[in-house]
């Protein structure tokens, strides 16, 4: 098990404190901001999608895989910002969301389907 010290989420974090800090970034670093600046990012990942087919999607040259890499870096960042600054521990967040979904979405009513969790019923429970 990682400990704060050895954990990359942590270390993340702490870095960019760091990073906006040096700058006097705080100020800026708003719940509402770092969410605007958030999804602007994750804008940014769709464009590199947005006429491709889906069969384009799954096989990106390199030199636009390394651009979408490069956003998804953007929004990680903002992500992990915004939690820092919201005082929200994400790895908790994520492992509580995954328990959550997989109780909404037992895997023999889902496997295969796409169908959102209230819509999704045992063969039969019609």
């Amino acid at each position: 098990m990682n400990t704060p010290a050895d954990d990359p989420l942590i270390r993340l974090r702490n870095a960019l404190r760091d990073f906006a800090d040096a700058r006097d970034w705080g100020q800026y670093h708003t719940p509402k901001n770092l969410a605007m600046a958030l999804i602007g990012e994750a804008a940014e990942v769709v464009e590199h999608f947005q006429w491709c087919s889906p069969e384009a999607s799954q096989t990106l040259p390199p030199a636009d895989r390394d651009a979408v890499a490069l956003e998804l870096a953007d929004v990680l960042l903002y992500l992990v910002r915004l939690a820092d600054v919201m005082e929200i521990d994400l790895a908790d967040a994520a492992t509580r969301k995954m328990a959550l979904n997989a109780r909404r979405y037992p895997a023999d009513l889902a496997r295969g389907r796409a169908d959102k969790y209230d819509r999704l019923q045992a063969p039969g429970d019609d």
